[in-house]
């Protein structure tokens, strides 16, 4: 496929990336103070601005409204709708280049406008402090999707990097998966243990997602997604969205990484403290350097994930600004032409390519929806957890 070919598609078929944690990155290098950081402007402190968007042919992105696992539970509820709050500014701020979007209809009205579609996915369920009435808001104000955990359990689900405490979703999980789909949100299966996997696959009647989570088969990394539950997202319609963190996508990385979990827990620090450990990482990567992942890893998730899955369950994730090293080829959001051109090299069709940067998402979302309409004369549930 030629550059002209990419070009064409990415105008009519660009990118939809699951995952990015600008607005926290926001938060934590200048404390939401949107004169700072123009992200009008191309920079260099963070991964993420409006003219390497368009580079990169991003024609939406789902931002990440985050807050850590570690905080009170209130705190958690706080800091999540101030970055909810964040990414409406965002839209306002630059609404000649972001619309807001939260359907398949929405990001291609925006489309049509010459604008990049913005939606939001709330990340880790321990934001709603056993709540679905604040499950409810967040809908209510643009969220489009809720990842079950983040790195520790929480009181209903079971983290992949935490010790199992459910065996999977409990009661009261599967009433947040129920309530998931009858307001439209979709559920996001990443950072979540197998055991959650299987059950939310189980409870959901509309199609989950992974917003940023890659192949277990080829790095064995507990955020990875095994291949027997990529045969059942299949068969549930679902997506999963190819993630760009070095560690989960290179096996040689991960060997890495691994010896800074010893050295960490040897220093009283928790691997799923993302804070903390993100610190002792780059400390310890002064003295042992980290190895390098390579745009040729993802392409090799990416593979393995149609291989497994099938062509029409494979999206993109790359977890930009939500970590601080990326692969080789893709060291900021202009990287997505180039991950495009590696994969038509090795045969993958013009079709497929539009699956892979939006046609399956919009998919999904298009589902969750009926689903939802279908759902639409269900009385709410309860709103707390034990209610």
């Amino acid at each position: 496929m030629t550059t002209l070919d990419l070009t064409e598609l990415l105008a009519t078929q660009p990118v939809i990336d699951g995952h990015n944690d600008l607005p926290w990155a926001l938060r934590e290098l200048v404390d939401y103070d949107l004169d700072e950081i123009d992200i009008a402007t191309r920079g260099e402190r963070t991964h993420t601005d409006l003219p390497r968007l368009r580079e990169g042919g991003v024609g939406g992105q789902f931002w990440s409204v985050f807050a850590p696992g570690t905080l009170p539970p209130v705190d958690a509820v706080t800091a999540t709708f101030e970055q909810i709050d964040l990414v409406h500014q965002l839209i306002s701020r630059y609404a000649v280049r972001l619309a807001f979007a939260d359907s398949a209809a929405s990001v291609r009205a925006a489309w049509d406008q010459g604008r990049i579609a913005s939606l939001l996915g709330a990340e880790g369920g321990h934001c709603l402090a056993n709540s679905l009435g604040t499950l409810r808001m967040m809908r209510a104000l643009g969220v489009r999707y809720l990842t079950l955990t983040h790195n520790q359990n929480n009181d209903w689900a079971d983290s992949a990097t935490d010790v199992p405490r459910h065996g999977g979703l409990s009661a009261f999980g599967v009433e947040v998966v129920r309530e998931m789909n009858r307001i439209g949100m979709l559920v996001d299966l990443s950072h979540v243990a197998p055991s959650t996997m299987s059950d939310a696959l189980d409870a959901s009647i509309a199609p989950p997602i992974f917003s940023h989570s890659s192949a277990r088969a080829v790095c064995d990394h507990p955020r990875n997604v095994p291949d027997d539950i990529l045969a059942r997202l299949a068969a549930a319609g679902g997506v999963c969205m190819a993630t760009f963190v070095p560690r989960f996508i290179s096996p040689t990385v991960r060997a890495w990484d691994q010896e800074v979990h010893a050295a960490a827990e040897a220093a009283g620090i928790q691997a799923n403290d993302l804070t903390a450990y993100d610190g002792f990482s780059a400390r310890y990567a002064e003295e042992h350097p980290a190895p390098l992942a390579t745009l040729e890893d993802v392409v090799a998730h990416l593979e393995h994930i149609r291989e497994v899955a099938g062509i029409d369950h494979v999206g993109l994730g790359g977890d930009y600004d939500g970590v601080d090293r990326l692969p080789e080829g893709l060291r900021d959001v202009t990287g997505y032409p180039a991950l495009l051109r590696a994969l038509a090299e090795r045969g993958w069709s013009r079709a497929e390519l539009g699956k892979l940067t939006s046609g399956n998402i919009l998919r999904v979302l298009d589902a969750a929806d009926e689903v939802a309409a279908g759902l639409a004369d269900r009385a709410p549930a309860r709103a707390r957890i034990g209610a």
